[in-house]
């Protein structure tokens, strides 16, 4: 990913980008960052090469071919991938391996050069030429020499708003990592720049496509429990992936949008593609009351300090992480937190993390549904419990999830076996266990069909409608922003007021809410 040192506070970073690396138009919309930030050191060809020479990757370079403009096929679409953190393997391996005779990857951007650096050595292990890379201000460079088809985005959250617009300018489809941004203005430009371009713009959820959860939407569809009048969804993160957001990046609003943004826009789109609905009013109550300087010494620490890697107590401390325990994590951290100052292993108990570990939601849609929601991040286990109220009654659906850490071999997702369960329950009469859908890999399967769809030329037809663009992808951070704007007010947030002439989504119909519904049966 793209990571600025701003993040933690030692070296204050205003962007990623120079005026005159970037232009003025990617200059005047990282004016609208945080203020009072100071703008990065500019990186010039020249300065990069040298760096990248003693980096190594001069060395990776001169050891396997480079991608140019003209060498990809003629007939395979061109990919260029900005952000090479954990997040972007799972895309450069689809490319370069499962889905190679219909894509290149003819470009790789980023702020560090040792994942760079590493991103290359991943293509040479796939037999594949090693793409050219570019740091982050030599963007609209990569894109006028390499010419891709399409950029996909896998920044940090609260950037992917200038790689989405800048792209679609430069006349570039897009694919973004969920959230598509953080907050009601960066979401604005987004939708503007999409109509006037008329690019496409796809945001990945891929609990859409997790067959456990498509399965909810077959049911739903067919009108088994009626028409749905309330939903009631509770998720949990354990203390293993739940606190790996306090670490990172992601525990500063102004680059996730919090947990409500980060994590919450699977959940706020899962509901709203069940649905087929739009958020309309948000109200919502959060606090931080777990990741604290006083838990740390509840539970036996003398104090909060500022990382694992230096940590004087990290011999008894439950939340340490090793960086250098982890072949992954050494590689695309330890060793590279040179470059930009990153570090993976902050203390969770620091004073100055500014997310919530403690939400919960209320929500009506516009279809007159209203979600009643929880998320809390220092759970016994991981997983989720979703309740759907019809006129003719009610699915229950709980989920087990695996022990997950990014940027780990662990598996994103993965559901546990035997670990989820589906029944209905008519008004009156007796429950019926469902026949679980189930699939392979992380996300319960559905990152394998999110890719297909992806990636493949002509994908299969899909009566559910899954594949989501920048309307959905703005409905579902909408929730969560207006839900850390009613947890900042105490006040209900009306999402139209937030982000104009979005559009609907493209979802399949539901079961109308008119005509005659069945008796229930007496003394059932």
């Amino acid at each position: 990913m793209l990571i600025i040192r701003a993040v933690y506070g030692e070296q204050n970073w205003r962007n990623l980008m120079s005026e005159k690396q970037y232009g003025n138009r990617l200059k005047s919309q990282a004016d609208h960052e945080e203020s009072g930030v100071s703008k990065p050191e500019s990186w010039d060809r020249r300065k990069f090469l040298k760096a990248s020479a003693n980096a190594g990757v001069a060395a990776v370079i001169s050891q396997a071919p480079v991608l140019s403009a003209v060498e990809a096929g003629k007939d395979k679409k061109r990919y260029a991938i900005v952000g090479t953190g954990s997040r972007c393997r799972m895309y450069q391996r689809a490319i370069e391996n499962d889905y190679s005779k219909y894509a290149d990857l003819v470009g790789l951007c980023d702020v560090n050069i040792g994942r760079l650096k590493l991103a290359q050595e991943r293509s040479r292990q796939h037999g594949k030429p090693v793409p050219p890379i570019f740091m982050a201000g030599e963007f609209d460079q990569m894109i006028a020499e390499q010419k891709p088809d399409t950029v996909i985005v896998t920044t940090v959250d609260g950037y992917h708003h200038l790689y989405i617009i800048r792209g679609m300018e430069l006349g570039c489809d897009v694919i973004s990592e969920k959230p598509m941004t953080t907050d009601a203005g960066k979401c604005q430009k987004i939708v503007d720049t999409q109509r006037k371009t008329g690019k496409r713009c796809t945001i990945t959820f891929n609990y859409r496509y997790s067959p456990p959860r498509t399965q909810l939407k077959d049911i739903l569809m067919s009108g088994e429990i009626g028409e749905v009048l309330s939903v009631d969804f509770h998720w949990m993160l354990n203390t293993f992936h739940g606190a790996d957001y306090f670490r990172r990046w992601h525990s500063q609003k102004k680059y996730s949008g919090g947990l409500m943004v980060h994590k919450a826009t699977h959940h706020f789109d899962l509901v709203n593609w069940l649905l087929s609905a739009v958020p309309v009013i948000v109200g919502a109550t959060g606090k931080r009351e777990f990741y604290t300087p006083k838990m740390a010494k509840r539970i036996g620490l003398s104090s909060y300090h500022e990382r694992c890697h230096t940590c004087p107590e990290k011999d008894i401390c439950g939340f340490e992480m090793d960086l250098s325990a982890s072949e992954s994590l050494k590689a695309l951290y330890l060793d590279n937190e040179k470059y930009d100052g990153y570090y993976r292993d902050r203390c969770v108990f620091r004073p100055d993390i500014d997310i919530e570990d403690t939400m919960n939601v209320l929500v009506t849609y516009d279809n007159g549904v209203t979600l009643s929601y929880s998320l809390n991040a220092f759970n016994s286990w991981e997983g989720h419990t979703i309740i759907f109220n019809g006129t003719k009654g009610r699915i229950e659906h709980t989920s087990k999830e695996k022990i997950y850490v990014s940027g780990t071999n662990t598996e994103q997702g993965g559901i546990v076996r035997g670990g989820t369960s589906t029944v209905i329950i008519p008004l009156r009469g007796p429950t019926r266990a469902v026949e679980v859908w189930s699939g392979e890999g992380s996300h319960g399967g559905g990152d394998k069909v999110l890719l297909d769809d992806l990636f493949l030329p002509n994908p299969p037809k899909d009566k559910y409608l899954r594949a989501a663009d920048q309307r959905a992808g703005a409905y579902s951070i909408l929730t969560g922003v207006a839900a850390n704007r009613s947890i900042e007010t105490g006040n209900f947030v009306k999402i139209p007021d937030l982000v104009k002439e979005i559009g609907m989504p493209s979802y399949p119909a539901m079961p109308p809410k008119v005509g005659p519904l069945p008796m229930p049966a007496k003394n059932s």
